[in-house]
């Protein structure tokens, strides 16, 4: 309907966020129009409230043409609500994810399949396009994926972190036999622990100082957690690992501190894999990496194929990932009891979901 409205929790600025009355957005050709179900809230969503902003435009994107305030949420399931012209494998009704990534289909990156390093690069959610945190959303349908009927709305709604980490294992040289290093135990540490569980690995070390954090952990499947602030990384890793070091580490934390044990906890030519994303500039020193042959390498988000077999995971019940949902708020929640809540409380909570569907 022309001049419907709709709600939607849009970013304005810096700890400046808010439910507002907007145009409900029409479906065009090619697209999905979406009722979200249950919203994510991540840990860019929440860097972006404390000190933002950062990844939202404040000029408008070279895709989307929008900068803030711009509507959030891009971890999400839904339901369709209509579909575009040209859309013919997809019918109103059937419950989806959405894969958020924006990308041109254009640059040197995208030509080789590289959506996730696109020179344009932005997400539904941060980007533009609208985000889940709105009573709809529009969005590409290429950009959609359906669950079958053993999957629950809210499990849809891991559906994204889980492929950021299902990713970066698939990146990685990891291998079956491999002994892993995990830095940090927040949702993407744990989503690692659970795609290496998937993928067999049975040596998972974790490093996490938070207590609840760490019976996460165990719960998840790490065979080992260990307490950066009691004990000696580097020292603890080389004697699980029989006095060589792991395999592969991923540093899903993002601190100067872990970054420096992790490369020296990892064996002759192992491999660290930086999955955090870094507010600054950090420090290291070549000669760690050179004289011992070891690897530092950079994964983002997810590409092709990731979401999919994600939802075939889970789906299949490799994948249980529920014990990650620790809360469930409502839309005029999102504040008070989402971002603050995970600045104040963070320790005791992975993943909010916030309830936009009645």
């Amino acid at each position: 309907m022309a001049g419907a409205k709709m709600q939607a929790l849009r970013f304005h600025g810096q700890k400046d966020i808010r439910l507002e009355e907007i145009e409900t957005p029409a479906c065009g050709k090619g697209q999905v129009k979406i009722k979200p179900a249950f919203v994510g809230i991540c840990g860019t969503d929440l860097h972006e409230y404390l000190g933002g902003p950062n990844l939202i435009p404040t000029t408008p994107h070279p895709i989307t043409g929008e900068n803030a305030p711009i509507t959030l949420g891009h971890e999400f399931s839904g339901i369709v609500e209509e579909v575009g012209e040209g859309v013919s494998d997809m019918k109103p009704g059937e419950r989806v994810v959405v894969q958020p990534i924006i990308y041109d289909g254009t640059c040197a990156a995208c030509k080789e399949g590289f959506i996730n390093c696109c020179d344009k690069n932005g997400f539904v959610g941060l980007s533009g396009w609208g985000g889940g945190l709105a009573e709809h959303i529009v969005v590409p349908r290429a950009s959609v994926f359906t669950i079958p009927e053993c999957v629950s709305l809210e499990v849809g709604a891991l559906v994204e972190p889980l492929a950021v980490a299902w990713h970066a294992v698939n990146m990685s040289p990891y291998k079956e036999g491999d002994s892993v290093l995990i830095l940090g135990g927040g949702p993407i540490g744990l989503a690692v622990i659970q795609c290496l569980k998937v993928k067999g690995c049975e040596q998972i070390i974790v490093s996490e100082v938070a207590p609840r954090r760490k019976e996460f952990a165990k719960e998840f499947g790490a065979h080992y957690v260990l307490d950066p602030t009691k004990e000696d990384i580097v020292a603890r890793v080389r004697e699980i690992c029989g006095g060589q070091g792991a395999n592969v580490a991923f540093d899903a934390a993002g601190v100067q501190a872990g970054l420096d044990q992790a490369i020296l906890a990892i064996r002759a030519r192992g491999t660290l894999v930086n999955i955090a994303v870094w507010e600054k500039a950090v420090s290291l020193h070549p000669n760690d990496l050179v004289f011992r042959e070891r690897r530092y390498m950079g994964v983002a988000t997810y590409v092709e194929g990731d979401f999919q077999a994600v939802i075939d995971a889970i789906a299949s019940g490799d994948l249980k990932p529920e014990a990650m949902i620790t809360r469930k708020i409502a839309l005029n929640e999102v504040e008070e009891k989402g971002f603050k809540t995970l600045v104040n409380d963070k320790d005791n909570h992975v993943k909010i979901l916030v309830k936009v569907s009645p």
